[in-house]
């Protein structure tokens, strides 16, 4: 049986409009992501794995391998400079899934 992928775009727009923000895409915050990694000098294979691309160079299908705990090293790492440039404090060690007031 297959699985269906739904696409997030109602949340999205619910989470926006709640937020007062206008305009925010989900392909905006796809490119932003994007943009943002090369502040990090994030490999670009990496980048594309994490936004679920398929590799397309013959090295990157054949010759590297990325387990899942080395692709999450640089996820953390993009996430943790993203809340720093918005100065938002974050604890790693904090209760994972508790959510809690940003000002």
């Amino acid at each position: 049986m297959g699985h269906t992928l739904s696409i997030p775009r109602n949340p999205h727009n619910v989470a926006c409009k709640v937020a007062g923000i206008d305009g925010l895409t989900l392909h905006g915050l796809r490119r932003s992501f994007k943009s943002l990694t090369e502040w990090l000098e994030i490999p670009a294979g990496v980048v594309a794995q994490l936004m679920g691309h398929k590799p397309s160079a013959t090295a990157e299908k054949h010759y590297t391998v990325r387990p899942l705990d080395l692709l999450r090293v640089h996820h953390e790492k993009i996430e943790a400079w993203i809340l720093e440039q918005a100065g938002v404090t974050f604890d790693a060690q904090g209760e994972p899934g508790k959510l809690r007031v940003v000002s």
